[in-house]
């Protein structure tokens, strides 16, 4: 676990408040993404601020920042605890996330430069290197580094902030999906159709492979939530986390 170094200490106290809290939300997010903080456990600040040698101050804000993110839900007078996760959670969000984005790569498929679909394709090109070395979590930053792109290119900002919203509320989600074995390769190369739909300004093309991605990360995902309910699988998050 992590300790606060003499490094850290010598940083200004704002600056070693960030860092703590950075520390805080990667340590809580990993041990969720793990297994080892079970749905419905308990997220002690005792024991964190114990462990950090700091107030709870920071790690009520970082608890706060994990709730925004779906990893927790802050409960009154109870403290902390790991959210649960239903199918319905799953179904809803894929079923956003397919419309959302669907159609906000329609409306980027007539304005992408070349010079930006070559950009997409360097950062495929990345994800595929990602993928063939099992890195989830760098896979998961890039990858919407990827899907970023496009969605400002549709020009409408209320649209790219309602994405950004929604997909940050089910990060783990996301993460959840991606882990699946093939999850990563499937995704890349569903991005060279729709890089090549983007290159032929095909709207409707761009639109229906978007949709049709987000459809089959939800199904995979529910697929593999009831094989964890009857106890024929191990998590895939676990497994992306060489547990």
């Amino acid at each position: 676990m992590f300790l606060p170094g003499a490094g850290i200490v010598r940083r200004k106290p704002l600056e070693r408040h960030q860092t703590l809290r950075e520390k805080i939300l990667e340590t809580i997010r990993e041990s969720i993404l793990k297994g080892t903080l079970k749905p419905g456990e308990k997220v002690a600040e005792p024991e964190l601020a114990e462990r950090f040698g700091i107030s709870r101050t920071p790690i009520r804000e970082a608890f706060r920042q994990l709730e925004s993110e779906g990893y927790l839900t802050v409960i009154p007078r109870k403290g902390a605890v790991v959210t649960e996760l239903s199918e319905r959670d799953v179904t809803e969000f894929y079923a956003i996330k397919s419309i959302l984005e669907g159609y906000a790569a329609r409306r980027a498929a007539g304005k992408l430069s070349d010079r930006d679909i070559e950009r997409l394709e360097q950062i495929n090109d990345k994800l595929a290197q990602l993928a063939e070395e099992g890195d989830v979590k760098t896979f998961f930053k890039v990858h919407g580094e990827f899907h970023d792109m496009f969605i400002e290119a549709a020009g409408n900002e209320k649209l790219a902030d309602l994405i950004r919203q929604v997909g940050m509320k089910f990060n783990r989600l996301r993460i959840a999906s991606l882990s699946l074995p093939g999850r990563m390769q499937i995704s890349v190369e569903e991005h060279k159709k729709l890089i090549e739909a983007f290159r032929n300004h095909d709207g409707e093309a761009a639109d229906h492979l978007v949709s049709k991605t987000a459809e089959l990360g939800g199904r995979l995902l529910l697929e593999s939530m009831k094989e964890q309910q009857s106890g024929r699988a191990h998590s895939p998050m676990a497994e992306a986390y060489d547990l």
